[in-house]
């Protein structure tokens, strides 16, 4: 039922009747479609969670397009990105039309699906500007930087599973719970893999995150465990466009202290609460979606 997803939002798109913001929707990759899968298990193949999943989407698209501006980015999973395509303004209006789209459908499903869903926008605006202020200088600040994760990209992804929970009479407490560690899980791997991968599996430069400032968990323990040194040889690599000889130096240092491990560590307990929550549920599709997050590629 995703292809029904992917109609709903192009009907959307049809119905703003702009052949430039059609030519730019046609050009956006869809990725993984992860909270539609979410929705679509939680609540069936309902014509009420169709709508709710492809406003979703649409959100989360325009948190995207959003994001490669603050980014500067010029890849969007392996494809160029709006902003370096058509430029900084055009990328910030196409998301604020898809923003206002989806707010507008949303209130046509159920007043509670609204507020859930706008709630979480809120939350991932504020992350949004903490990720920009906390991507200033090099910090060591864990719990800021869990809230700004929650923030930014685990509170859409509880949303998500909130929606879905509310749509069919379901516990809200417990999907929420799920979505919540679900998505500060998938943030937590994405700041894992952007060391550990390479650059065709992750559509853009590796240690791209640290070049943009982001300083990630795994960045956070190594500098616990670094001699003075060599801490101040990291921080002077921050925001810093690195040599092989200085990417290497951290990847290095990164496996001698099992700096991933430790990192994969915190994200494996997140998802096996989640997996446990579902699976008191009797919900082994979605006990199924998380075990597959933690199974990604390293």
């Amino acid at each position: 039922m995703i292809s029904a997803v992917e109609r709903k939002i192009e009907q959307y798109i049809e119905e703003l009747d702009d052949t430039k913001v059609s030519s730019l929707y046609k050009k956006l990759p869809k990725g993984k479609r992860l909270r539609t899968k979410l929705i679509l298990k939680i609540a069936g193949n309902t014509i009420n969670a169709i709508k709710t999943a492809s406003t979703i989407e649409m959100i989360h698209t325009a948190s995207l397009l959003h994001d490669d501006v603050i980014d500067d980015a010029n890849t969007r999973r392996g494809k160029i990105s709006v902003n370096a395509s058509d430029g900084d303004k055009t990328a910030i209006m196409m998301g604020d039309i898809l923003y206002s789209k989806a707010f507008f459908e949303l209130t046509d499903i159920s007043p509670l699906v609204a507020k859930v869903v706008s709630n979480a926008v809120v939350q991932l605006s504020l992350g949004e500007l903490a990720d920009v202020e906390l991507s200033r200088e090099f910090h060591t600040n864990k719990d800021a930087y869990l809230k700004m994760l929650y923030q930014k990209t685990a509170s859409l992804m509880e949303a998500t599973a909130e929606a879905g929970a509310v749509l069919v009479g379901k516990n809200r407490t417990i999907y929420r719970k799920y979505g919540r560690n679900l998505g500060i899980a998938f943030q937590m791997i994405d700041d894992i893999l952007d060391i550990t991968s390479d650059s065709k599996t992750l559509g853009k430069p590796v240690l791209h995150d640290f070049r943009e400032g982001k300083v990630t968990l795994p960045y956070m323990y190594l500098y616990e465990v670094l001699e003075d040194e060599d801490r101040e040889y990291l921080v002077s690599l921050h925001r810093k466009k690195l040599t092989e000889d200085e990417a290497l130096w951290i990847k290095s240092a990164m496996s001698k202290y099992h700096i991933i491990e430790k990192s994969y560590h915190e994200a494996k307990n997140l998802i096996t609460e989640a997996i446990e929550l579902m699976e008191s549920m009797g919900e082994w599709d979605l006990s199924n979606i998380a075990k597959s997050m933690i199974e990604r590629e390293f």
